[in-house]
């Protein structure tokens, strides 16, 4: 039985015809490329034909992979934003906690230069806390009687008298600030020896000189001392400077307003003065000869116990 297409349809040479010349004309084509290089033109010419439609063909996936690339990038940077606030959060309070342990270790030396220039033995002790009562002046320290701490010895700090322990228990004391209305302190005029006594005014922080009279030589600028009177606080320790001078109405007595030198807003260390009497007062610096001289005293004193004994 015959399967072929009927004759009418049958048109063009055969089948294995055009395999056989299409074969030469490809071989003919690669030898002419490969030898004679004459088919340069014509594919650099079909590039540029073809080149829109390669592009408009890839436009597709050339969009998927920018909207990949842009979703990709931002993730990363918002990630890296997080990264970047997280450090700096970091650092500004590693940046805080040196700028405190600075400004402490500057505050040390100087509590460590006051403590040299004192004449009395003293401890350093650092504020725990504000006292309870709002309407007092009171600070509690971390040092007490096991330390020999006592009531009615003084504190100071680098700048000034702060203020006297009131209470004294066995591990804390409780401190009364110079500017508590219950407190009082001696105080001299350094510029003309002048003596008064300074009086806390309360939550407003300053002293007020009272009972001065008109004719008293106090002026705005002077810096008032401890006078040593009352067998306290030793002589000399700095306490306040002179802010206001109020003339009396009535020419009887002036209103005179101090500013304290010392304090403990800007404190977290201060200095408690041992000043009972059964402590002995600490020994003057030795300078390099008084050590001197006392070695070869005791060389000397060993040779002579040497000659005895021979």
């Amino acid at each position: 039985m015959y399967n072929g297409p009927p004759p009418l349809f049958k048109q063009g040479a055969p089948a294995r015809v055009k395999v056989v010349v299409f074969t030469l004309i490809a071989l003919a084509l690669l030898i002419a490329d490969s030898r004679l290089h004459a088919l340069v033109h014509v594919r650099s010419a079909l590039n540029v034909v073809l080149y829109p439609l390669q592009k408009a063909a890839l436009l597709p996936r050339d969009a998927m992979y920018s909207v990949s690339e842009y979703f990709s990038s931002l993730s990363a940077q918002e990630e890296e934003i997080r990264t970047l606030r997280q450090e700096q959060i970091e650092n500004a309070l590693v940046i805080q906690q040196a700028q405190q342990l600075a400004g402490e270790n500057a505050q040390l030396r100087k509590m460590l230069a006051m403590r040299e220039r004192t004449p009395v033995k003293s401890i350093l002790g650092e504020i725990l806390y504000d006292a309870r009562d709002p309407f007092a002046r009171k600070v509690v320290l971390n040092r007490g009687s096991q330390d020999g701490v006592l009531a009615g010895q003084p504190v100071i700090d680098d700048m000034g008298v702060v203020g006297q322990v009131t209470r004294a228990f066995m591990f804390t004391s409780e401190v009364t600030l110079l500017t508590d209305q219950d407190q009082a302190i001696p105080v001299q005029v350094v510029r003309n020896g002048m003596r008064s006594v300074a009086y806390g005014r309360g939550q407003s922080g300053i002293l007020e000189l009272r009972f001065v009279p008109h004719s008293a030589d106090v002026q705005e600028g002077d810096v008032l001392v401890t006078s040593g009177v009352d067998g306290v606080y030793p002589v000399g320790l700095s306490v306040a400077k002179v802010t206001q001078v109020e003339p009396a109405a009535n020419g009887s007595f002036d209103r005179i307003f101090c500013q304290p030198l010392g304090g403990t807003d800007r404190n977290t260390q201060l200095l408690i003065l041992l000043t009972d009497m059964n402590i002995e007062p600490r020994p003057p610096a030795e300078d390099s000869t008084g050590r001197e001289k006392r070695r070869r005293g005791s060389v000397s004193d060993a040779a002579r116990l040497k000659g005895i004994q021979q």
